[in-house]
């Protein structure tokens, strides 16, 4: 079982902060996200930044693309986005679009999906999935548990490189021992956290403790 990669998510309201964040923790993670408010805030700029200050480490754009797949997917690629994310509404075509545009396509999983639609986006080429708690969930007092890792696992099996995501503490991880995790996902765990960067090692320390 292949080690979880740890992906910082930088949902700021403003780049001079996502950067000022990026700086502390971009050696620790293994994967810079413009976020999706990020992105609406300051466009394709932010992904070039980050391209800059990381040329070697996997960056993702976190639109959540629901249609002109293939226009946004070259804009975001051309700023230097490794991978681009749909969300599960989105048509096979506006997908399938996107992914001949960026390395890989990763379907943000909200609302009411169907695992028969998850095996359309796998026919569709399409083999990375995005497992939320959303911020609105969390913030109504949703926590993470059995279903979840239900769900996970059940992707996993049908073939996805599943990424969880959604108020991530490093206790969380314990949940997902013996899951072929692709990616965590964290966000104001380690950019509210007090020290940042000792927050991301904590992150990597338990990630290694489980699946090392």
């Amino acid at each position: 079982m292949s080690l979880p990669k740890l992906q910082i998510a930088c949902d700021h309201n403003d780049l001079a902060s996502a950067l000022a964040d990026i700086k502390a923790v971009g050696d620790v993670v293994d994967i810079i996200e413009a976020g999706t408010i990020l992105l609406l805030q300051d466009g394709a700029e932010v992904v070039r930044c980050f391209r800059a200050l990381y040329p070697d480490k996997l960056i993702v754009a976190d639109p959540k693309c629901a249609d002109a797949g293939g226009t946004v997917a070259k804009n975001l690629k051309e700023a230097g986005a490794n991978f681009m994310t749909c969300i599960c509404s989105a048509t096979i075509p506006t997908m399938k679009a996107a992914a001949k545009e960026v390395d890989e396509v990763q379907v943000e999983l909200y609302g009411d999906w169907t695992y028969d639609q998850a095996q359309a986006w796998l026919d569709a080429g399409i083999h990375q999935a995005i497992y939320h708690q959303s911020r609105d969930a969390l913030l109504a007092g949703e926590t993470w548990g059995e279903k979840d890792l239900t769900k996970v696992k059940k992707l996993v099996d049908m073939g996805f490189k599943v990424s969880v995501t959604g108020g991530l503490k490093v206790e969380i991880l314990d949940l997902f021992k013996g899951v072929e995790v692709y990616t965590f996902i964290a966000g104001r765990g380690i950019t509210q956290a007090e020290d940042p960067k000792q927050a991301a090692i904590d992150f990597q320390n338990k990630i290694k403790e489980i699946w090392g």
